[in-house]
């Protein structure tokens, strides 16, 4: 089997070929579905091993005084070969995972064979293809949980012993230093039990995550914003509680906890972090400072740990095990959320590659996950839980676009021929060179004769199968209600036309699979969605300003699309699908775009009635989009403001009307004509480009599928009250 090991001496990090580990009575032998980076405590021990003898002595003056005390006793030939041998000898690393019983030591009677459980321990819950993992540090998961929720469950343990520490009551003030992963499940946890949060971390991306998790506000602790927010809070008088959730070198977490501290507060130390405390604060307010021990009482104690030997429940309440199963039914219950935690997930065969990254600052992660592949566990999610599939894009068979011959026009014809056609689209390509309005075609007659007349279409005629039959028609535009949309393109596809397919292009999950099948059918992905403000030239200058990013970003998009016209066929939800599955994908478009990547997950919430919605998009590297869609505006406010935060920068676009970058420099960009351009004449120049040239399509299918499918998880998210996995279809 394989496990991931380090050097402490050379640094050096490798995932080993080592024997599989046998099954000891007291114990059971799992096979492992995901395991977690700690990026805190395992980062420290890798950067640890990379440094020089000195700076290890430095970092670990305990072990320093291990070894000056083994020199006094063994004398120092002696010494320094044991701790050479010590140093020059693999590590594992891990210690929190999810996997599946596969064979139960005797003594063993409380979990099976096939059980999936989540372990705990620097021994025991290795980053391994297979671990022995002893019973008191083990337990089953409840039934729905998600196995990569589950990996969690160590982490877990430890925010929730330090919370247990800090005897929370209902209705406290909570101060939380540090939001990295610790810092924000004790967040999540005390928020669930009744207390008021406020969290300090000067990383603005992480406050706004504790915020949206539930702590009352964050901010950077060197500002006045977590000062003035605990004095609101309290009325002055300061947090009941202070939990040291940071690492580092620095003491500005200890006197900041006893600067916001309430008289007789007390203070509880998770993390590892520096403690001078300063003796005059601390004394003055008598406060009360706390050690948590990891994840609870049994550890460190080899009779609890490594023999199976539980403590009385009527003597100690909450064990390490009791702690991880307390924390695994928090997760399965829905009282704690680590989905939005997850900034990257592995493949175990990237583990060392996964470490590299995490270490250089390439991978900028709040929690990452290993999953291993081969295992029964690996894709269990939540029974009923909410998922829409993103069909995959075959493309075996498909034949190059040919190139249009030079000097002859591209020619299009029209499907619909309403308002948006006739006023957003149509008029940037009557004044296009190079292109020809082929044929008009609509329901009525009338229709397409007024179409004619005033764009100059050279036909106009109500029998679609007409036009898909006209070899000398290059493109087809789908411009009609939403409904349509999937059924026309699929059948301009297998025409062998291109096809622009004004939004959405799907209503359902079938519907795009059917697109996508007709895409491989026909060996024909030449498509393009009318996603336009990606090309809208003042969002991409504002883009190229901002600059390569290089850490997660948070993005926020505000839509005051207001209310509709009484009697709009946009109000037909029935067989025209909801207003934010017919625009919501222009949105999903944008931040996908400038954050240069596809949505993993979706989580939807609406006020009453469904009027006003908020939907959070998780991305791969830890960044999200919160897209609030509201309806309920006032008229006069702009309809699009975007905000995208990253590495110290700021992007704002005011409705496509005036755009900033903040960053060491600051960029404004000057106002422009009240006549808004988002986008629209540059997406069709690059779509008649595509067509003419036989180039690819201005957007990747890939793209299209990916969007659209995230605006079909908001209607599941909204239904089943919880984050919807976008997963790949198989």
């Amino acid at each position: 089997m394989k496990q991931v090991v380090q050097n402490y001496k050379s640094g050096e990090l490798a995932l080993l070929d080592v024997p599989v580990p046998g099954c000891k009575p007291g114990g059971v032998l799992v096979r492992s579905a995901y395991s977690l980076i700690s990026t805190g405590t395992e980062l420290m021990k890798v950067s640890e091993a990379g440094m020089s003898m000195l700076g290890k002595a430095r970092s670990r003056p305990d072990q320093v005084a291990k070894v000056m005390r083994s020199v006094a006793t063994n004398g120092v030939p002696a010494t320094y070969r044991k701790v050479m041998g010590k140093l020059d000898s693999y590590t594992p690393l891990g210690y929190s995972l999810c996997g599946v019983v596969e064979q139960v030591g005797d003594g063993i009677d409380d979990v099976a064979v096939g059980d999936l459980v989540a372990c705990a321990g620097n021994e025991h819950a290795l980053h391994a293809e297979l671990n022995w993992v002893p019973k008191n540090l083990c337990t089953r998961v409840p039934d729905g949980l998600a196995s990569r929720h589950a990996a969690f469950g160590t982490v877990g343990s430890i925010a929730l012993q330090g919370v247990r520490q800090g005897e929370s009551r209902l209705g406290e003030v909570a101060l939380v230093i540090g939001l990295g992963l610790i810092g924000q499940l004790v967040v999540q946890l005390l928020a669930a039990s009744g207390v008021r949060v406020v969290g300090a971390d000067p990383d603005p991306a992480r406050c706004e995550l504790a915020e949206r998790m539930g702590a009352v506000a964050c901010g950077d602790p060197a500002s006045a914003a977590v000062e003035a927010a605990v004095a609101e809070l309290t009325g002055g008088l300061g947090v009941d509680q202070v939990y040291l959730a940071a690492g580092g070198g620095s003491n500005q977490p200890v006197e900041l906890a006893a600067h916001l501290s309430r008289d007789r507060g007390r203070v509880v130390d998770i993390g590892k972090c520096r403690l001078d405390l300063p003796w005059n604060a601390y004394y003055e307010k008598e406060l009360d400072v706390r050690f948590s021990r990891s994840y609870g009482p049994g550890r460190y104690d080899p009779e609890y740990e490594l023999q199976g030997r539980d403590y009385p429940i009527g003597y100690v309440r909450w064990t390490e095990r009791r702690n991880l199963a307390c924390f695994l039914d928090l997760l399965a219950r829905g009282r704690v959320d680590v989905e939005p935690l997850i900034s990257h997930i592995a493949g175990f065969d990237d583990a060392v590659d996964t470490y590299r990254r995490l270490k250089d600052g390439e991978l900028k992660a709040l929690a990452v996950l290993f999953r291993y592949s081969g295992n029964a566990a690996e894709d269990r999610s939540p029974a009923g839980a909410p998922s829409v599939a993103v069909p995959a894009v075959r493309r075996d068979g498909t034949a190059p676009a040919p190139a249009r011959a030079a000097g002859t026009p591209v020619r299009l014809a029209f499907v619909g021929a309403g308002n948006y056609a006739t006023s957003m689209l149509l008029p940037h390509l009557t004044r296009r060179d190079g292109v020809e309005l082929s044929t008009v075609v609509t329901t009525t007659a009338l229709s397409a004769a007024n179409a004619q007349r005033k764009f100059g279409f050279a036909g106009a005629t109500t029998d679609l199968d007409a036009v898909l039959g006209d070899k000398s028609v290059d493109a087809v535009f789908v411009v009609t209600r939403h409904s349509s949309h999937a059924d026309l393109t699929c059948k301009a596809l297998l025409a062998g036309k291109a096809v622009f397919v004004e939004k959405p292009l799907a209503l359902t999950e079938d519907e795009l699979a059917k697109v996508l099948a007709a895409v491989e059918e026909s060996g024909n992905d030449r498509i393009q969605v009318g996603f336009n403000r990606r090309f809208a030239p003042l969002l991409r200058e504002a883009k190229r300003r901002f600059g390569t990013r290089t850490g997660p970003a948070s993005l926020r998009y505000l839509v005051n699309a207001g209310r509709l016209d009484h009697g709009s066929w946009y109000l037909q939800q029935g067989s025209e699908g909801t207003r934010f599955a017919g625009e919501g994908g222009h949105f999903i478009d944008t931040a996908s775009w400038l954050l240069d990547a596809d949505p993993v997950s979706v989580y939807a919430v609406a006020t009453s009635g469904n009027e006003d919605l908020q939907v959070v998009l998780r991305y791969p590297d830890g960044s999200t989009a919160t897209i609030s869609y509201v309806t309920t505006g006032a008229a006069g406010f702009p309809k699009e403001t975007l905000d995208l935060v990253a590495d110290g920068k700021v992007l704002q676009l005011d409705d496509f009307v005036r755009a900033s970058v903040y960053g060491r420099k600051r960029w404004v960009s000057s106002r422009l004509p009240k006549a808004r351009d988002k986008g629209q004449s540059a997406e069709l120049a690059s779509f008649v480009k595509a067509v003419r040239t036989g180039g690819p399509m201005p957007v990747p299918l890939e793209s299209l599928a990916a969007t659209t499918a995230a605006t079909l998880a908001v209607r599941a998210g909204l239904a089943g009250g919880a984050p919807v996995t976008l997963a790949a279809a198989r």
